[in-house]
This record gives C-alpha cells, sequence and structure tokens, in this order.
C-alpha cells in the first residue's frame, strides 16, 4: 500500500502544484488513500521530497533531480536479487553493477558493511541473515521491483 501511494504522490507533484501537507493530503483522499497528515509527513521525508519556487512564485513539492536520476539508474540496470545469509547478489544488465553499485552506496542503507562490483554483478555483505532480508526489501520498495 505504502510503495502504491508513494507512487501516487510522486504522479500528483509532477501534474499538480501542491505546497502543503494538507494539500497533498486531500489530493490522496480524492484519489481512495485514506492518509493523516502524519502519514503524509513521513511519506514527504522518505521520498525526500523538497520544496521549490514554481513559476507563479509559489513554492510546491518537488523530487530532487538526483533522486529521480538514482531511481531509474536502479531500475534500469537491475534484473535480479537474492541473498544468501547474509550477503545480497543483485544480477544487473551487462555492463551496469558498478553505476548501480555507486548508487546504492550513495543512499547510504545503514545496515549495509560493504559492497563490491562486477560487470553485471554486485555483492553487498550485510551483519546477519535477517538483515539481508530486510535490506532486498527496502531495495525491492524503492525500484518497486517484483
Amino acid at each position: 500500500m505504502k510503495n502504491k501511494r508513494h507512487k501516487e504522490i510522486l504522479n500528483i507533484i509532477e501534474n499538480f502544484n501542491v505546497g502543503t501537507q494538507e494539500s497533498l493530503q486531500k489530493h490522496l483522499e480524492d484519489r481512495g488513500f485514506n492518509v493523516t497528515q502524519a502519514t503524509v509527513s513521513r511519506d514527504i521525508k522518505e521520498l525526500q521530497l523538497v520544496k521549490k519556487m514554481s513559476e507563479n512564485e509559489d513554492y510546491k513539492y518537488v523530487l530532487p533531480v538526483r533522486n529521480r536520476a538514482r531511481h531509474e539508474i536502479l531500475i534500469g540496470t537491475i534484473s535480479k536479487i537474492d541473498y544468501a545469509m547474509n550477503t545480497v547478489v543483485i544480477k544487473c544488465h551487462t555492463g551496469m553493477a558498478q553505476a548501480a553499485c555507486a548508487e546504492i552506496d550513495s543512499i547510504g542503507f545503514s545496515e549495509i558493511i560493504g559492497t563490491l562490483a562486477g560487470d553485471d554483478t554486485i555483492f553487498i555483505l550485510l551483519k546477519n541473515e535477517s538483515e539481508s532480508i530486510n535490506f532486498i526489501k527496502k531495495l525491492r520498495e524503492l525500484i518497486d521491483f517484483k
């Protein structure tokens, strides 16, 4: 549900000048999402939305260009995600593993001990199997990977 809501928030801010949490909450409610102001606030933080002055000199929420590029790089490169105990293995399209790995590193997942990228494979070392599972869940949510 959160992933669908996040996608809808990105759609809303791309198509409307939304400058307040209340306005965003109303747009979400109009689309069938029953959310509180606290939920909207958390979503804004998780999506790392920022306010930018629009053409008519009002402030509106936008997704920073850096985050959009990161999201697109990860979506466009990752083809498979799996794990074995405390190691996550990510398969990428040929030649793209290092770019995807750099983006994952730049996100700053606290549970990652280290990463290693080859041409089409990334190895990510975590402390234990539980953290591997949680990391995969976060990464899949981030890139909407099934």
